[in-house]
């Protein structure tokens, strides 16, 4: 079968398409025919050796953290599942899904939304799960409340945005000027244009900031976070001694597979309160271009590499 490795850190250039041998599941594991693997930030970190799950005797590997297919063969501990479901996964950093026939834990996979195609059902796995885990499990997100997600209009920010909407809370988002009616159209009640306006000036105070942009934007978003609030990021650790003195909670994490999480998000996507954004889709052999896009161009949504057809 035809896998993406890299063999060393660095560029896009380090970008092999190879042929290795199919996998073999063990007992609670699953074999996945890839018709659809999602580019997620991440696999660039890999890609140039910042992300320290991967080091260099974990080379050569497999990049590619989500994915959508049929299952091909199965453990024989596996239960739930059958030869030929339609699933979607968020695969743990061990197997790489850039690749023809992956391996994935029986608990990290779920049935494909029946609402979407293979390509939108593989934008969902990686960048869903992390707004889940932000919003419910680190940021503790109610009914009612009130939310500012940092980064509105990318992969995890727009389904992070229809996921407190789901769950009742009152929504605010940070996006560019041109991605303010993308944003509106997906819930949020109130979008504000990071360029040309200051958000502390416009936004009333949150129970909760999700922050997916990280820097000056996060150190700025403490003042308008309630006492009894928290702060989530994706990216830097916030500033523990600032949280303490306002009285709020900070945390930064890292999202981790979960069949059960992504079978809830699959359940919203097909009673339509979630829809999914695919920007632009690659040829698996443009996986080096699809990585390039990612890294220097504005994404609306998601990139997905299309594997097998």
């Amino acid at each position: 079968m035809r896998a993406v490795r890299i063999h060393r850190f660095g560029g896009p250039e380090v970008l092999k398409i190879e042929t290795v041998d199919e996998p073999i599941p063990a007992g609670h594991e699953v074999v996945i025919r890839v018709l659809a693997a999602s580019v997620n930030p991440v696999d660039a970190k890999i890609r140039e050796g910042k992300y320290p799950v991967v080091t260099e005797k974990e080379l050569p590997h497999v990049l590619g953290r989500d994915v959508c297919g049929e299952i091909a063969d199965l453990g024989d501990d596996v239960a739930g599942f059958l030869m030929g479901d339609q699933v979607f996964a968020f695969l743990s950093p061990k197997n790489g899904g850039y690749e023809e026939f992956v391996i994935a834990g029986s608990n990290e996979i779920a049935m494909k939304p029946k609402s979407l195609d293979p390509i939108t059902a593989a934008a969902v796995p990686l960048a869903g799960i992390t707004a889940w885990q932000g919003l419910f499990d680190h940021g503790d997100l109610r009914p009612g409340q009130r939310v500012l997600i940092h980064g509105g209009a990318g992969g995890v920010g727009h389904l992070a945005i229809q996921f407190a909407k789901a769950r009742g809370a009152w929504v605010a988002t940070t996006v560019s000027g041109t991605d303010k009616a993308f944003v509106e159209d997906l819930g949020a009640d109130q979008a504000i244009d990071y360029k040309s306006e200051r958000f502390e000036d416009q936004v009333e105070p949150v129970d909760l900031v999700f922050d997916l942009v990280g820097g000056d934007t996060q150190q700025r978003s403490f003042d308008l976070i309630k006492p009894g609030g928290a702060l989530i990021s994706t990216l830097t650790e916030p500033d523990a001694a600032g949280a303490a003195q306002r009285k709020i909670r900070v945390g930064r994490y890292t999202a981790q597979p979960s069949g059960a999480q992504l079978q809830e998000i699959a359940d919203l996507i097909d009673e339509g309160k979630v829809k999914v954004v695919v920007d632009k889709t690659f040829d698996l052999g443009q996986v080096a271009e699809a990585q390039k896009a990612l890294e220097n161009t504005h994404v609306r949504g998601k990139l997905v590499l299309r594997v097998l057809g």
